[in-house]
């Protein structure tokens, strides 16, 4: 059966000068217009084909790619916007909607936002959401800890970076943990650092396993050593300061630092770290 919004592979069912129509199953035969015909298809054939709805209504296939399909988030463009909603550019014909109320902040042409493509119930359209906690879970029971993933950024909160996970669930990286620049819109591979007993996940940019820790102390003390036997670089210290002289997150460098007082290497003070026997 062919899905509105996803890729099918869809038989040849019937030839005529203005296209082939495309044995849709429930949905009946659809059209695949003359432009997007490969050459020397013939009744029988099966293509791949991506379905979704054209200025009229009518069911529509096409060979070309679509940016993003029903099911999944991405970061578009508002390309206008009416008294009906946004609408975004998605590598279609037929502009992608965003209505007024699926928008999480009113949306300006030119501007890109991550938003979640579904199939609108009453309108049986596709359209989009800015509002992706509304249609991804922010809970799992299926992720481990220091398992790698991909991440599609989508907010920004007070505590940190909010992060679309594998297009099936949402996460959060904490400032602490932010060691480069990122932006919304951008996607990149991270990891799950924890689970918590709720299931929510808790995101890294980096793992922070015993050797890495371990390699991270010694240059923190070879740098307190270059330094006279103390440094104002501390826990409290900006993640940008520890990345540019480091390359770790804040969190890592927290970690380490722990790790050093704790054998007695380090001392701790609000404006400094110094060596214990310096």
């Amino acid at each position: 059966m062919a899905e509105l919004g996803k890729l099918n592979t869809l038989t040849v069912v019937k030839k005529l000068d203005f296209g082939i129509y495309l044995d849709g199953g429930d949905l009946e035969e659809i059209l695949l217009p003359t432009r997007y015909v490969p050459q020397g298809c013939a009744v029988g054939d099966e293509l791949e084909v991506f379905i979704y709805l054209d200025s009229e209504d009518m069911l529509i296939a096409t060979t070309e790619t679509s940016k993003a399909m029903v099911g999944e988030c991405a970061y578009l463009e508002v390309v206008a916007v009416n008294q009906v909603g946004a609408f975004l550019d998605w590598g279609l014909p037929k502009d992608l909607l965003v209505p007024f109320g699926e928008q999480q902040k009113p949306m300006e042409v030119g501007q890109s936002y991550v938003v979640y493509l579904y199939i609108d119930d009453a309108s049986e359209r596709i359209a989009a959401s800015s509002q992706i906690d509304k249609f991804l879970p922010d809970t799992s029971p299926y992720y481990k800890e220091q398992q790698q993933v991909e991440l599609l950024i989508y907010g920004r909160t007070d505590l940190g970076y909010k992060a679309v996970i594998n297009e099936s669930v949402t996460g959060l990286i904490f400032n602490s943990d932010v060691f480069k620049p990122i932006s919304i819109g951008q996607t990149i591979n991270g990891y799950i650092k924890s689970v918590r007993g709720d299931k929510k996940l808790d995101l890294c940019l980096q793992l922070v396993n015993r050797e890495a820790l371990d390699v991270l102390s010694k240059q923190i003390l070879a740098f307190i050593k270059e330094q006279g036997g103390s440094t104002t670089l501390t826990d409290k210290s900006p993640p940008e300061d520890i990345n540019k002289q480091f390359g770790v997150s804040k969190g890592s460098y927290k970690k380490a630092l722990g790790k050093l007082y704790k054998k007695r290497l380090i001392v701790i003070e609000k404006q400094k770290v110094s060596l214990a026997n310096g």
